[in-house]
């Protein structure tokens, strides 16, 4: 899209986006950092990562055998 483009209309986009970015809220980042930790605390219960996969949900778990290398 760029390569159809003069360099004056990239210019003018650039500023549009940068005028949108000035009017974006902003917050302090040691708001934001516990209002993160708190939505991942509450979803660690249900995090597979975490507490990990039972074998009857475990799609790869199975009786397929084993790798044998000779």
């Amino acid at each position: 899209m760029a390569r159809d483009m003069s360099d004056k209309e990239i210019l003018k986009m650039e500023l549009d986006q940068l005028k949108k970015e000035v009017d974006t809220p902003r917050s302090a980042v040691s708001a934001n950092c516990t209002d993160t930790i708190t939505f991942v605390e509450g979803l660690v219960s249900d995090d597979p990562l975490i507490k990990g996969v039972s074998d009857e949900k475990n799609p790869y778990k199975g009786d397929k055998g084993g790798c044998m290398i000779t």
